[in-house]
């Protein structure tokens, strides 16, 4: 007893307290569930203060998915903008933007450039602003001239399709990114076309940026010339270029998050519906869509201010940059829809007439003038009228492989993506400019690549189409409109002679001798005339008129370049080509009403039974 009394007592010490936590924790339990829970929020950053108040809400036994806090304006705007000039500063940013974007996947956009009587120039100026306010500058000059390239991250930040790119005139200011600098940029919103779309939004003087941060968020901001037009490439960028900038980008995420009343005037708000799913369906229609008004060119220079003062009609500040001035659509009653440049078609594509073989088997359909011509020519009869059928009187070239082929069935005359039927147009999914590099095998009969879409469709599809030209150009280096991508180029020699040649005819006596003489020499060595020979006003004036733009020879069509470079591969590559353009409208336009047996793949099992994979490819 005396040994085993020690060891009975920890045993049964041990008991009492396992037996007394497991009560004290069902009865921690039982009074939790009286106890209200509380909703996990993201934690806001440093420039909003500290967290708003949390709020009770019901234990309904599953965690509710995490929430946004949304500043206010004042608070948004109060976020001092940070500025990058090489990759170190981005990388130091960059942790703390991808966390923003993570839980909200919007930046507010906007470009800034120098014009030069009347020239805009490149890029010069990137801003990029989160929900928080939190303010990046971008001094793309920076790395141009310090021959730095930008940083991975930030290029796949402007080409990410999940990730909303909002602003006035964004679509434009990545058109100008991509003819400037190479860049992508996806997923765009013009925050004009939610004000139209939002109709219960107060707005009453225009669709400018300025007007609308007027309007909708009792925002002023300072359009003066002297500020837009200022030298965007300095060396030390001013206080108020900063502001103006950084307000440009910080403005247009905070009337994003306004116009889908995510934005609270009274405190921080609370918004559940901030994932990407929500956000495209709340947008849905306006991504990566021009907004069309009249004025779209750029005209920040003084010679631009000027024209803008002399406009008789009614106007607003809008479209590229976000300043120019354009009519408000709203007032307009004879305002052109978007791709109002293009010309539907005055007749039905699809006749559905089928010509059928000798023995009745049925080959293909066609339109009703070829049918009438078999039969005008004596080499076809009628068999029925409803629906027309001709029966061909000698044996054709070939027959289908099957009776479930897709020249066989009837198409409607409707837009193939919204089924609108009374204005259409034919879209080519694989453009001309690669189809017609395409061997002969591989252009003949390719009706299965032209459908049917209307107008705004057509012009909604040849943007995303200009996205995917961008990429083929960066994998396959066949740029679009750069310097050894052009088939003139500007000579720059012949230039200066000509400019010469100008100067001499036109204030000779004004230059002093030395100019004269080294202006002189120039055009003497170009026309390899002797220096003791006299220079006459002949041969200056054969010198002014000189072209200056001479034939590229190493020039290679974009197009030419990307079918080359998958002809390499044979049939297959170009069958690759073929299917990614494919593949690539069912995904952009997501068509509801395609033809049946219309496909990805269409005649590539039969181009290899027929050709072989090995058929040698000579790209036109």
């Amino acid at each position: 007893m005396s040994q085993r009394g020690p060891l009975a007592a920890v045993i049964t010490t041990v008991l009492g307290l396992t037996f007394g936590g497991v009560l004290a924790w069902r009865f921690y339990q039982t009074k939790r569930k009286r106890l209200p829970s509380f909703q996990k929020v993201a934690d806001p950053v440093d420039a909003l203060g500290s967290p708003p108040p949390e709020k009770d809400v019901k234990d309904c036994g599953t965690q509710p998915p995490p929430a946004v806090h949304m500043p206010t304006c004042e608070q948004l705007l109060a976020v001092k903008p940070l500025t990058v000039s090489c990759e170190e500063e981005w990388q130091q940013l960059w942790p703390r933007m991808q966390k923003e974007l993570s839980l909200f996947p919007v930046l507010g956009f906007d470009c800034e450039w120098v014009s030069v009587k009347g020239r805009a120039s490149s890029v010069s100026l990137l801003q990029m602003a989160t929900y928080s306010g939190l303010c990046v500058l971008v001094r793309l000059q920076a790395f141009r001239s310090c021959q730095q390239p930008l940083p991975p991250t930030l290029v796949e930040l402007l080409r990410d399709a999940r990730l909303f790119k909002v602003g006035v005139g964004c679509y434009e200011d990545g058109k100008r990114l991509t003819r400037d600098c190479g860049l992508a940029l996806s997923c765009t919103v013009d925050l004009r076309h939610l004000a139209l779309r939002q109709k219960e939004a107060n707005v009453n003087n225009g669709l400018s940026l300025k007007s609308l941060a007027a309007d909708l968020l009792n925002v002023g901001l300072d359009k003066s010339v002297e500020l837009r037009c200022s030298d965007w490439e300095a060396d030390e960028l001013t206080l108020e270029q900063v502001t103006y900038a950084a307000r440009d980008a910080q403005v247009s995420v905070a009337l994003f998050l306004n116009l889908l009343g995510l934005l609270s005037e009274a405190g921080p708000a609370s918004s559940s519906g901030s994932s990407y799913p929500e956000l495209a369906a709340r947008c849905q229609g306006l991504v990566d869509v021009p907004f069309r008004g009249r004025g779209d060119g750029d005209s920040r220079g003084a010679e631009g201010e000027r024209k803008r003062r002399l406009r008789r009609t009614p106007t607003l500040e809008s479209p590229e940059s976000g300043d120019q001035q354009v009519p408000d659509p709203r007032r307009n009653s004879k305002r052109k829809p978007l791709g109002v440049g293009y010309s539907a078609r005055k007749s039905p594509l699809y006749d559905n007439c089928f010509l059928h073989a000798p023995d009745g088997q049925p080959l293909c359909t066609c339109d009703k003038k070829k049918a009438r011509w078999y039969l005008d020519k004596g080499i076809g009869e009628l068999q029925s009228e409803e629906p027309f059928v001709v029966r061909l009187l000698f044996e054709p070239s070939g027959r289908p492989d099957s009776q479930q082929d897709y020249y066989l069935t009837a198409k409607e005359n409707l837009c193939v993506v919204c089924g609108k039927a009374d204005s259409y147009i034919r879209k080519n999914i694989v453009p001309h400019e690669y189809r017609r590099h395409f061997p002969i095998e591989m252009k003949d009969h390719n009706s299965h690549d032209i459908l049917l879409l209307c107008t705004s469709c057509h012009a909604t599809s040849n943007v995303y189409d200009g996205f995917l030209k961008q990429q083929l150009a960066d994998e396959f280096a066949a740029p679009q409109g750069c310097e050894e991508g052009v088939r003139l180029m500007e000579d720059p020699d012949r230039r200066r002679v000509r400019s010469a040649a100008r100067a001499l005819l036109s204030a000779a006596e004004a230059l002093p001798q030395r100019r004269r003489e080294e202006l002189q020499l120039l055009i003497r060595n170009f026309l390899d005339m002797k220096e003791e020979e006299e220079l006459t006003d002949a041969a200056l004036q054969q010198a002014a008129a000189l072209e200056t733009q001479i034939l590229n020879e190493a020039y290679v069509p974009h197009g030419l370049k990307v079918v080359r470079a998958h002809a390499q591969r044979g049939l297959p590559g170009l069958m690759e080509l073929e299917r990614r353009w494919r593949q690539h409208f069912l995904a952009s336009m997501q068509p509801r009403h395609l033809p049946p047996l219309w496909a990805v793949d269409h005649n590539h099992s039969k181009f290899l039974r027929k050709y072989g994979a090995e058929l040698p490819v000579q790209p036109s």
